[in-house]
């Protein structure tokens, strides 16, 4: 076995202390494929429950950040519509900088949940209080994540996720509340 994809004992995750839920991109916020058109525009595809699902953690206090090992037009502008204001882009080592944005926030690894689905993710996942990856992650992956969603990435994967995290924050009902008020409901 790899030595990176052993994990260290873990304690249960207490959900009081989960402040963060920090997403990966490709593979996790698109289904992973990368689209180039003309003049070098590269195309994601994002799906729609994702987009609610980060809309409805806006009704509550958890922060939520992007670490992509890309950079992409397409990814900014999404993070803008949606409100993302931890967007980090064409990050080699994950660590360090997920390191710097809860020294920035005055959080630690026990108030973040990370969901990633490649090798460059492990570091981050190894260390945030609850580590999740799509269903269509590689195996190996799968094996270091402490959930594996029904959805792949990009097809519901993070809504799917953050559904749980409101549901076992006792949220739900807050979120969802707060959203139809704030549309006038």
């Amino acid at each position: 076995m790899i030595n990176c994809l052993i994990r260290p004992s873990k304690r249960p995750v207490a959900w009081n202390e989960i402040r963060l839920l920090v997403l990966d991109c490709d593979g996790v916020l698109t289904n992973g494929k990368i689209i180039y058109g003309n003049n070098e525009q590269d195309i994601k595809q994002f799906h729609a429950a994702d987009g609610m699902g980060l809309m409805l953690l806006r009704e509550t206090p958890i922060e939520v950040a992007v670490i992509s090992g890309r950079s992409s037009q397409a990814l900014s502008k999404r993070c803008e519509d949606l409100q993302i204001k931890i967007l980090r882009q064409g990050v080699a080592k994950k660590l360090p900088v997920l390191s710097e944005i809860l020294e920035e926030k005055g959080l630690d690894f026990d108030n973040v949940v990370y969901m990633g689905d490649d090798w460059n993710d492990i570091p981050p996942m190894r260390r945030a209080a609850l580590s999740v990856c799509p269903s269509s992650a590689l195996a190996e992956i799968k094996k270091v994540a402490d959930m594996v969603t029904e959805h792949p990435g990009g097809e519901g994967a993070v809504r799917e996720l953050v559904n749980f995290i409101l549901q076992k924050k006792g949220l739900y009902e807050r979120a969802i509340n707060g959203y139809l008020e704030s549309i006038g409901c």
